[in-house]
């Protein structure tokens, strides 16, 4: 029994006591009790209830709708470790409270953030996030403004993700970021009992300077581009050009041809002014006379 004892409180000393799981619901048992005065005072508000019956009726019914659940607390505890509702449910009028909980999604737009990027850039995002609550106990009892408090954490955790990105990854990865804030936030807001469905990024706004910057940039692009259009273009219709003579080379007769049908498009378009080639050899033996 000595060293059974010597030995617990050696552990204790070392901080590795560790407490079984039945243990722990016994304790909590306990510590969860209303205790002697606790059960006087709840048998004096039933009896008030009964001696003032059917008044109490308004005092002691309430109803909460579908989509809300209500966290009863009766002497400062919760009852039942569970939420009740939807319907109808019973309190007492001097022991027991009780909050409201929304579980229908909720979303919110987080503020501009001006936000510095991993390859020094100074940018300005704002995004959207919605949640809901899953547990209501866990975001009655874990934490006390649910709502505020994932509008805060949301701010910083945009600031964190962000600064690890750079420019470009921030304006092409844009589902992917989301995709990492989601799954930051939902592991943070987790022991407060919500559940992030989705985060979006909403605009990123640049610095008027890196914009002038960006378009000269693209419009030199753009221009270089049309430039080696314009060569292969060029050097298409050269080669295309010295294939043809080479064929008219071969057969002089579609030299002939060839006229016939300029003479037609010009006919077709109704124009009164006809030219006729002239062969150069002609000309050549008139300016020789």
């Amino acid at each position: 029994m000595i060293s059974t004892t010597s030995s617990t409180a050696e552990m204790v000393t070392q901080g590795k006591l560790q407490i079984s799981p039945m243990e722990n619901d016994e304790e909590d048992k306990r510590s969860g009790g209303l205790g002697c005065c606790g059960w006087v005072l709840v048998a004096v508000s039933l009896l008030i209830v009964a001696l003032t019956f059917p008044l109490t009726l308004f005092f002691c019914i309430k109803i909460v709708q579908e989509y809300e659940r209500a966290v009863i607390f009766r002497l400062g505890r919760i009852t039942d470790r569970k939420p009740k509702g939807p319907g109808l449910f019973f309190v007492l009028p001097c022991t027991d409270t009780f909050v409201k909980v929304d579980l229908r999604t909720v979303s919110f737009d987080i503020p501009p953030q001006e936000i510095l990027t991993k390859d020094s850039v100074t940018v300005c995002v704002d995004g959207v996030v919605y949640f809901r609550i899953h547990c209501p106990i866990s975001s009655v009892a874990n934490v006390s403004n649910a709502h505020s408090s994932t509008r805060l954490l949301a701010q910083t955790t945009l600031r964190n993700v962000l600064g690890t990105k750079n420019l470009a990854e921030l304006l092409s990865d844009r589902e992917g970021i989301s995709i990492s804030m989601q799954e930051s936030l939902d592991e943070a807001t987790d022991p407060w009992g919500i559940k992030v469905e989705r985060v979006e990024i909403k605009d990123v706004k640049l610095p008027l300077q890196l914009q002038r910057a960006m378009a000269a940039e693209a419009e030199a692009s753009r221009e270089a581009r049309a430039k080696i259009i314009a060569a292969e273009g060029e050097m298409n219709a050269s080669r295309a050009l010295k294939e043809a003579s080479l064929v008219i080379a071969e057969a002089p007769s579609a030299l002939q041809l060839r006229y016939l049908q300029t003479l037609n498009t010009i006919a077709a378009e109704k124009n009164s002014t006809i030219v006729f080639p002239l062969p150069i050899d002609m000309i050549q033996a008139f300016m020789n006379k």
